[in-house]
């Protein structure tokens, strides 16, 4: 719909008229259209790639692009000196726990910060990953609903699995030379910056 309808590039162009800072969060590669806009601003750009993995994305993101073409996304970004950060979320035990290979394909394209939270269980997304992935939810159910914890209507991994799945994912982006933050997990003594990468605002090239 916004490819036909323009809607987000419309109000794009009135914000760059106010020199807003613009902050875009997407898993849309539609956002490559709008870079002249963005160039004219402090702006800065976090795309979820949830894992590099194209099958797994199409049985955990079957409508979302894929992850090459995600990928291609933020090369087009950085190339044009859009400060890019991605959101490597959420993050799923037995699934995409250890993303070494996605962090520094990101880190030699130029991104600068990596997001990231674990899943959280609720009973419609816990239908549905159970319905994609049988086998690995089998695995996830006592995790998360024997061992795990109940916190504002969802249901998390035991905070000692969360911890120890953020620190490496902590190490992955400060070895790769980026900056890292952690959302939603209560764990902010992990980041090394703004957990959803907004510091980036203030860091592009004008």
């Amino acid at each position: 719909m916004e490819a036909e309808a323009g809607l987000t590039r419309k109000c794009l162009a009135i914000l760059s008229q106010r020199d807003c800072r613009i902050q875009i969060i997407t898993k849309s590669t539609l956002v490559t259209r709008d870079t002249d806009i963005l160039n004219k601003v402090p702006c800065t750009v976090a795309l979820t790639i949830t894992t590099d993995d194209d099958n797994t994305a199409k049985l955990i993101e079957p409508y979302a692009p894929s992850p090459a073409e995600r990928l291609k996304t933020v090369e087009t970004l950085t190339s044009k000196g859009i400060p890019v950060s991605v959101r490597v979320d959420p993050i799923i035990p037995f699934v995409n726990d250890n993303p070494e290979r996605l962090i520094a394909t990101l880190a030699s394209m130029g991104v600068k910060h990596v997001t990231t939270s674990t899943y959280k269980a609720k009973p419609d997304n816990w239908r549905r990953l159970a319905t994609a992935m049988p086998r690995i939810a089998e695995k996830l159910k006592p995790l998360y609903f024997e061992q795990g914890e109940k916190i504002g209507g969802y249901t998390l991994l035991p905070t000692d699995l969360r911890l120890r799945l953020m620190k490496n994912i902590r190490c992955l982006a400060v070895e790769n030379g980026m900056k890292f933050g952690v959302c939603r997990e209560g764990l902010a003594e992990l980041n090394t910056a703004a957990c959803d990468g907004s510091w980036l605002l203030f860091a592009k090239s004008r």
